[in-house]
C-alpha cells in the first residue's frame, strides 16, 4: 500500500496496516519480508513503527507457543516514508526454552534499524514487580491536549491530533509548546489506542514498542526546559528496548512512567514503565536519544 494510500485510511489503520507485512519469501537463511510507512511531517520514518515492523516480522518465524519477552534495536540512519521498508530476519537460535531472533531493515539496500529480539515458552517462575505509583488522577479526569497541540503550528497539530494511532494524556503539563514549570527528569502520561484493535497479541506487543518511542525522551527536555516547538532542538532516537513482562490490550488506558536518569554529551537516557490501570507492570523500556540544542542563528 503506497503511502497516499495510507494517508486516506483513520491513523489507527494506517498503523495496523504498516504492520500487515508482505512476506516475500526466504534469502539464503533470512525470511524477507516487506512493508510501507506512514505519513510523518519531517518525511522520516517513525522509530517505533519500524520496531514494531521488526516484531512482527520475527514473530512470523516464531511458533504461536512462544511470546516475546525483550528487544534491542539501534537506529543507524533516517528512514525515508516514500519507500517501502526491506525487513530481513536471521533465525539466530530455536532452544528448549527461548527463540532468538536478528531483524535488519533496509532502504535503498542501506541499514536504518538492526534489532535482537528474543521469544519464550510461557513457563511458570518467580514473580515480583516495581509497584505503580500512588496517587496519579485517572485519565477521565485529565484534560484532553488539543489546545496545547494546536499552538503547535499547522503542521505539528495535524500530525499530533489527527494522524497518530494513539493518544496521550500528560499527567503535568504537556510540554509541546510551554516549558515546563518545574525541572524534573520526571513524568507520567496515560496512552491508548484510539480505537479498538485486533485480538492479535503480537500486535497488542508490537504496538507498545511503537508508542513507546512517542514520549519516552520527553524527561530529557522537562528537566532542561525544552519544548518540541523549541526551534534549537535537534532530537533522534539512537536505540530502543522493550521487556514484556505479560500481556496487555493497547486500546485501554495504560500509564506510562518516565525517568531520565543521565544527560551527557549531546545525548540523553531515560528510563520507562507501563502499567495497567489496576497496577500490573506490562513492560519496562529503556532509551538513549541525541539531544542537542542548534544555533539557528547561524543556520
Amino acid at each position: 500500500m503506497s503511502l497516499e494510500e495510507l494517508e486516506q485510511l483513520p491513523p489507527l489503520e494506517a498503523f495496523l496496516r504498516t504492520l500487515n507485512l508482505i512476506d516475500t519469501g526466504a534469502c539464503t537463511n533470512e525470511d524477507i519480508f516487506t512493508g510501507p510507512s506512514q505519513w510523518m511531517p519531517h518525511g522520516r520514518v517513525f522509530g517505533g513503527q519500524v520496531a514494531a515492523q521488526s516484531i512482527v516480522a520475527a514473530a512470523r518465524t516464531v511458533p504461536e507457543d512462544r511470546v516475546i519477552h525483550s528487544m534491542h534495536g539501534y537506529f543507524i540512519r533516517p528512514g525515508d516514508i516514500h519507500s517501502p521498508i526491506t525487513l530481513s530476519v536471521a533465525r539466530l537460535h530455536d532452544g528448549g526454552s527461548f527463540t532468538t531472533r536478528r531483524v535488519q531493515a533496509y532502504q535503498y539496500g542501506k541499514t536504518i534499524w538492526s534489532m535482537i529480539c528474543s521469544f519464550q515458552l510461557e513457563q511458570n517462575g518467580f514473580a515480583h514487580c516495581e509497584a505503580m505509583p500512588e496517587g496519579l488522577p485517572a485519565p477521565e479526569d485529565l484534560p484532553a491536549e488539543a489546545g496545547e497541540i494546536e499552538a503547535a503550528g499547522e503542521q505539528l497539530a495535524n500530525y499530533w491530533m489527527h494522524r497518530r494511532p494513539f493518544i496521550t494524556r500528560h499527567v503535568d503539563q504537556p510540554i509541546y509548546t510551554t516549558p515546563a514549570a518545574e525541572a524534573t527528569a520526571q513524568q507520567a502520561l496515560w496512552v491508548k489506542a484510539v480505537d479498538t484493535m485486533p485480538d492479535d497479541p503480537v500486535l497488542h506487543q508490537a504496538a507498545i514498542a511503537y508508542f513507546a518511542d512517542y514520549t519516552i525522551l520527553e524527561p530529557v527536555l522537562r528537566r532542561h526546559g525544552i519544548t518540541w516547538t523549541d526551534p534549537r532542538l535537534r532530537l533522534a532516537s539512537l536505540d530502543h528496548g522493550v521487556h514484556w513482562h505479560r500481556p496487555a490490550r493497547v486500546d485501554d488506558w495504560l500509564l506510562y512512567v518516565q525517568n531520565s536518569t543521565a544527560a551527557q554529551g549531546g545525548r540523553g537516557l531515560t528510563l520507562g514503565r507501563i502499567y495497567t490501570r489496576d497496577g500490573e507492570l506490562v513492560a519496562s523500556i529503556t532509551q538513549e536519544g541525541m539531544v542537542r540544542l542548534k544555533d539557528v542563528s547561524v543556520e
